[in-house]
């Protein structure tokens, strides 16, 4: 293995959100090899608790449909925001696939929440470098729809499961995006 070559990805990986994705499809065996990396993430005991439900094409829009009732159900009034509910009946359509991110709870629960909730962001990270690698932007949601009951629900899980949020996937439009990051040293300290 080249050491340069996943320095490389995991330094051009960026934040990239739907309204710089071009909504043109995804070849199929790009999404399958990244759920693949996903389910190569470490796993406490094996749980292996990540679980993903895949939308593309049209079920963008009922992802859409769902994602902007959920938002306008769960929401009080006074901190409902009009702007926030227009961009969850569109950014699904943005995207050229959209990835709702799980988490199945072990029945017999010996491993902790905490520790399941991490495995799965290690999955997501993977599918974020995969899909780097592949030239392609990813996004992380992780807002109040995306992360609710009803959510997990709609995905096809149950209590004590949770529903982890989207990952948006999508052709970035324009220039890969320049990012940079505060010297290492500033955030360790050495025995």
């Amino acid at each position: 293995m080249d050491p340069s070559s996943i320095t490389q990805v995991i330094r051009n990986r960026r934040t990239v959100k739907p309204a710089r994705m071009s909504d043109s499809s995804i070849d199929r065996e790009i999404i399958e090899e990244i759920l693949i990396n996903a389910n190569w993430a470490p796993t406490h005991g094996m749980t292996q608790p990540w679980r993903f439900k895949v939308f593309e094409g049209p079920s963008r829009q009922a992802l859409a449909d769902f994602l902007a009732a959920t938002y306008k159900a769960i929401t009080a009034p006074e901190s409902f925001k009009q702007a926030k509910y227009d961009s969850f009946r569109v950014n699904p359509t943005l995207a050229g696939a959209v990835i709702a991110v799980g988490m199945k709870r072990q029945e017999i629960q010996k491993i902790t929440e905490l520790d399941e909730i991490m495995a799965v962001a290690c999955a997501v990270q993977n599918m974020h470098l995969t899909a780097t690698a592949h030239g392609l932007g990813g996004f992380w949601s992780t807002n109040v729809a995306a992360m609710s009951d009803q959510m997990r629900d709609f995905i096809g899980l149950a209590a004590p499961d949770r529903a982890l949020g989207l990952f948006y996937l999508g052709h970035v439009s324009g220039d890969w995006p320049e990012s940079d990051r505060e010297d290492v040293a500033t955030k360790v300290s050495w025995a």
